[in-house]
């Protein structure tokens, strides 16, 4: 059973921080380059691209780390396991404050008729740093999950 629920975990949690990752290292630099109109007309594409697929991978994730958290058998490797659990649980209260907010109106917004304050609301700034420490804290929680591998098994 464990080696059912470690692989989950690893899986899920792999998948979440290489989307994140990925999305640091390619799509938040091409967001953060284009003028306000192509901004919201990209970022409106790509958000909506990962519903439901990365929520899944971050609740099997951190569901995952609290099971493991409670069937481990050493106390390190449980204590671990709630760390790798509360790392991915800072990442999802951050997608769900910070960036899926922000994500919810600029896919409202009309490209072609932007509010004349844009440049003050303009939220990559804002995003672009809440996507940087939720991609941190999750790949942190891979490097704990893929650390207790051996371990566990």
């Amino acid at each position: 059973m464990l080696e059912i629920v470690v692989s989950l975990v690893l899986l899920a949690n792999g998948l979440a921080a290489g989307v994140l990752l990925g999305t640091q290292m390619g799509g938040w630099p091409l967001l953060d380059s284009l003028p306000p109109d192509r901004y919201v007309h990209a970022h409106a594409f790509f958000s909506t691209r990962f519903d439901p697929f990365m929520p899944i991978c971050l609740i099997v994730t951190t569901l995952g780390d609290l099971a493991l958290g409670l069937l481990a058998g050493s106390t390190v490797a449980r204590a671990l396991y709630l760390v790798a659990a509360a790392l991915c649980l800072g990442t999802i209260t951050i997608s769900l404050t910070k960036n899926v907010p922000v994500n919810r109106w600029v896919r409202a917004l009309d490209p072609g008729n932007l509010p004349e304050d844009f440049a003050e609301r303009d939220p990559r700034r804002h995003w672009g740093t809440w996507n940087r420490v939720r991609t941190a804290l999750s790949v942190l929680a891979l490097l704990v999950n893929c650390g207790l591998v051996g371990p566990t098994l």
